[in-house]
Formats: structure tokens, sequence, C-alpha cells
């Protein structure tokens, strides 16, 4: 069995985006022995300050079109999270059952928010989940996502999602970003950045 470590935030659409197509590209290669160990990134650590709806909007409505056009469906800025960490916490919870729950938890959780319009800061909706993969969760213990956040830094993270394989890291490898002179978002997949991530994970 393989790991590929990426720290993240839930909340974070550029994520959503990585681990989909990552998760794709593996069905596609018959290749089950290759995990994701998603950790937490908290953006709201990271910056001091909570992730701004109204800004992940804008993001999402710029991206989409140009690079994931059969995501983000069912997003509502009314329902995106005002913490990320008690949803930070569940996804380290079920990464303590085992792996392939970690993993089926943490891509849960991103639809939730971004498919579903859900708010994934709703006690109920995670509860929901912790009941559906019989995980044991404390929403008031959020230590495991500021751990996690201290060794993205001391590993030296740099951002959300950043990867790390068996032969280095990769920060957000499936997408090519930038501002045009106006601030607006310009995106493109990044077909030789991806394939030489790939690469290093399907070994």
């Amino acid at each position: 069995m393989t790991t590929i470590e990426v720290f993240a935030d839930v909340g974070c659409p550029f994520a959503h985006i990585s681990l989909h197509r990552f998760v794709a590209r593996r069905a596609e290669m018959g290749r089950s022995d290759v995990r994701l160990h998603v950790r937490a990134w908290p953006l709201e650590l990271v910056n001091a300050t909570p992730m701004d709806p109204e800004f992940i909007a804008e993001e999402i409505d710029e991206i989409r079109p140009q690079v994931a056009q059969d995501l983000f469906v069912g997003f509502a800025a009314a329902a995106f999270p005002s913490t990320s960490l008690p949803a930070l916490a569940l996804e380290a919870a079920a990464y303590g059952v085992d792996s392939t729950v970690g993993e089926a938890v943490s891509l849960e959780l991103r639809d939730r928010l971004f498919e579903r319009g859900e708010n994934i800061a709703d006690p109920a909706v995670l509860a929901d989940i912790a009941a559906a993969h019989a995980i044991a969760y404390d929403p008031t213990d959020l230590s495991a996502p500021e751990r996690d956040h201290r060794e993205g830094a001391e590993r030296g993270v740099i951002g959300s999602p950043h990867f790390f394989t068996p032969a280095g890291s990769f920060f957000c490898p499936a997408l090519d970003i930038g501002r045009n002179d106006e601030g607006h978002l310009v995106a493109a997949s990044d077909l030789t950045g991806f394939e030489a991530f790939l690469a290093t994970c399907f070994t």
C-alpha cells in the first residue's frame, strides 16, 4: 500500500478539484493500492481569519467554466461553514479508523459542501457522517487539525492542496492558477505537471 499525504482545507475549491482528479485517474488505472491521507491545512489558522464565503463563491464562479465544469454543481455560499476545524477534526478521526474510512470521509465532506450545498460546520451534518461510518468523534476536540497545521508548517507546506509523494512534494499539481491584470482568476489544467506528479504516485 502506497500512501500519498496531502495537506488541504476542506473548504478549498482547488483541493476539491485536485482530489477528484486524483481519484478519477486512480480508478482509470485500477490502482486501489494507492491511498490518500488527507491532512488538515486550516486556512483560517494560516491566515488568522475565517474563510470568506463570498470570496470562495467568486473563485468558484471564475474557475468552474475554465477547469471544473463537472464540479461545484450544488455549491451555495450561504451554506459555507464559518469554520472548517470541526470537519477537519472529523476527517482526522475517520483516519483513526483506517485509511479507507478516512479517505471516504474526506471526500464526502467536500462533496457535501461543494456538490450538495450542505454546511459542514453543522453538528447534525457531522454527526450524520460520523454515524454512517461508525466513527467515535468529539466535535469539541480540535487538537488534530491544530497538530496538522503545526506539522505542515514544519514540513514546508505552502498552501492548499500540498501533496507529499515518495519522490517529493507538489503544490496544487493539477492546476495552473494565476490572476490577470483585473485581478480575476485565470486557471488551466496543468497536464504536464499533473502527469509528473502522478508518475511519482503510481510507480
